[in-house]
C-alpha cells in the first residue's frame, strides 16, 4: 500500500533576464513504511515457502526474512518458484535477523514452522527483540505452551500458538462437538499418504474434545482387545482409525450413529501439509426421514460456496 506525501521542492526558473524568476512545487509519492515485516522460520519448508508467497501477496505485510538450516544462502523467492527474486537469502541465524529488523523500529512478527524443541527459544529470542510470533509446529508439548503462556505474560507480548491451519479442521470439530450431544457412538476414521505421527494431531484434537464432555462413547464395544477395531483414544471410548497408502489424500471423518439413525458423518478432506481446507461434506441419512445432504467448499478464496440438497 503507498501513501501520497508532498514534499516541496522550491525550484526557480529564469525564462528571460525581464521576467522575474518564479518558484514552483513538485509533488511526488513515496511508499508506506507503515508495512508489517515478517520473518519465516523454517522457509525452506512447504509450509513455509507457501507462507512467503502468502505474505507477499498480501496486503500491509512484506517478508523482510527467511530462516532455515536448509538451502541456505538461496534467494527465498527463488527457492518459492516466484516470477521474480526477493532478493532476501535464507539464512540460519535467526537472532541475526530480528537485530537487523528491530534496527528499523518496523511492526515485525515471526512466523514458527520449526521443531517442538525449539519453539520456545524461538519465541523467546524474538519475544527478546519485541517481536510477536505465530507458531504453528505440531506435536507440540501442552509444557511447552505451558511455559510460553508464562514467557508472554512476564513480557506483555503475544503469541499465537495454532494447533492447525486448517479451516475445515476447525469446522470439523465445531460440528463433531455439536453431534455428540445427540449421539453415543462415534468412530473417527482418517486417511494419510504416510504413517508419520498417527493417530494425526487432527483425530486426536478432535477425540480430546469429545472426551472433554462428560459422555461415555460406544458403551456395547468398550473392548481393546480387538486390534482391527482401531485405537481408543482417552477413557470415554472414542476410537480412531488410520488408513494409510501413498498418494491418498489426507481426510478425516467422525462417524455418529444412535437409536434410529442409520448413518451420519462429518468429513474434512486436506489437500497436503499445508492442510488447506479444499472440502467439507456433511451426510445425514436416517431410516424415518428424508435425505439431505450439505455440501460447502472454500478453497482458501474470498468466495465461499454454500449448496443444499433435499
Amino acid at each position: 500500500m503507498a501513501a501520497l506525501s508532498c514534499p516541496f521542492h522550491p525550484k526557480v526558473y529564469k525564462s528571460s533576464q525581464n521576467i522575474k524568476a518564479r518558484p514552483s512545487i513538485s509533488c511526488s509519492m513515496q511508499p508506506s513504511q507503515s508495512n508489517t515485516k515478517v520473518i519465516v522460520n523454517g522457509a525452506a519448508k512447504e509450509i513455509g515457502r507457501a507462507a512467503v508467497i502468502a505474505v507477499t501477496r498480501a496486503r500491509g505485510m512484506e517478508v523482510a526474512g527467511a530462516v532455515d538450516s536448509h538451502l541456505v544462502g538461496e534467494d527465498i523467492g527463488k527457492v518459492c518458484d516466484m516470477e521474480e527474486p526477493l532478493e532476501i537469502p535464507i539464512i540460519n541465524d535467526l537472532t541475526m535477523v530480528l537485530g537487523s529488523i528491530s534496527q528499523s523500529k518496523a511492526t515485525g512478527v515471526v512466523i514458527d514452522f520449526t521443531d517442538p524443541s525449539t519453539v520456545y527459544d524461538n519465541v523467546k529470542q524474538a519475544t527478546a527483540f519485541g517481536m510477536k510470533s505465530v507458531v504453528y509446529v505440531p506435536r507440540i508439548k501442552p509444557d511447552t505452551i505451558t511455559a510460553l503462556s508464562v514467557l508472554c505474560e512476564k513480557a506483555s507480548m503475544g503469541c499465537l500458538v495454532a494447533p492447525t491451519l486448517s479451516i475445515g479442521s476447525i469446522l470439523l470439530q465445531q460440528a463433531a462437538i455439536s453431534a455428540s450431544f445427540h449421539y453415543n457412538n462415534v468412530e473417527i476414521v482418517e486417511s494419510r499418504a504416510s504413517a508419520k505421527d498417527l493417530p494425526s494431531p487432527d483425530a486426536v484434537q478432535i477425540a480430546r474434545n469429545l472426551s472433554n464432555l462428560g459422555q461415555i462413547y460406544n458403551r456395547q464395544d468398550i473392548s481393546t482387545d480387538a486390534l482391527a477395531r482401531g485405537q481408543v483414544l482417552g477413557e470415554d471410548g472414542v476410537r480412531v482409525h488410520s488408513l494409510v497408502l501413498p498418494g491418498l489424500p489426507s481426510s478425516t471423518t467422525v462417524h455418529f450413529s444412535g437409536p434410529g439413525e442409520v448413518w451420519f458423518s462429518f468429513s474434512c478432506f486436506q489437500k497436503n501439509e499445508l492442510e488447506q481446507f479444499t472440502f467439507t461434506n456433511i451426510t445425514i441419512c436416517s431410516i424415518n426421514t428424508a435425505y439431505h445432504r450439505y455440501t460447502l467448499s472454500n478453497m482458501i478464496s474470498p468466495m465461499c460456496n454454500v449448496s443444499c440438497q433435499a
